[in-house]
């Protein structure tokens, strides 16, 4: 139902029910556009004065590095969705990047926090801590908390396969951080990231 027939309907001010909305004593669903819609099941739930339902929303969001990884990916997808349905929970979105974790434009991770932000779900589900991000997951947490919305990481150690992806990402660090002290072409930038590669592979043969 639109937002002006559920007004009508309830007797209710826009302002009335937007607040409401906020404070998620009412659920609604998000069209295309970005426009919300209330179920009609919602306003016959208010007009009969029931107590809110404890369905709980859940995002799953999976994530590997590169397209050879679509496997992993794809893994990930089938057991979140299965721990969800074993929880209860209701999943209102299932998604998934094909990036480093470094990265903060990810598509689908974007995708996320427009979840967060719109209150539209109550916990985000992952394998790993570093599927969502490779550092600071601890300042994604305490963001996500300030929209009353929890991450549950199902497994708390990281598989031993997920250490060449470590490198990879460490590599970028490097990169980057060589680029804005030498510049992009520089042999001084060239010979850092090299020394580096090098570094990694003595300590694989050592272990």
């Amino acid at each position: 139902m639109r937002p002006g027939e559920v007004c009508q309907r309830l007797g209710i001010s826009y302002s009335t029910l937007s607040r409401w909305v906020r404070e998620g004593r009412i659920r609604v669903v998000r069209t295309a556009g970005g426009k919300y819609r209330v179920p009609e099941s919602e306003v016959r739930r208010i007009a009969e004065g029931l107590p809110m339902s404890k369905e709980v929303r859940v995002v799953i969001y999976a994530r590997v590095s590169s397209f050879d990884q679509k496997s992993d990916l794809e893994r990930q997808v089938q057991y979140l969705t299965q721990y969800c349905s074993s929880k209860g929970y209701r999943v209102v979105d299932v998604l998934s990047d094909v990036a480093s974790g470094l990265k903060t434009d990810r598509k689908g991770l974007l995708k996320l926090f427009n979840y967060v932000v719109n209150r539209q779900v109550d916990i985000v589900v992952i394998t790993y801590r570093d599927r969502l991000t490779r550092f600071g997951f601890e300042y994604l947490e305490y963001f996500f908390n300030q929209y009353g919305v929890r991450i549950e990481v199902v497994f708390r150690e990281e598989p031993k396969d997920v250490y060449q992806e470590l490198v990879e990402d460490l590599i970028e660090i490097i990169t980057s951080f060589a680029e804005k002290l030498y510049g992009m072409r520089s042999h001084k930038k060239k010979r850092l990231v090299e020394g580096f590669k090098k570094l990694l592979e003595e300590v694989e043969k050592s272990e």
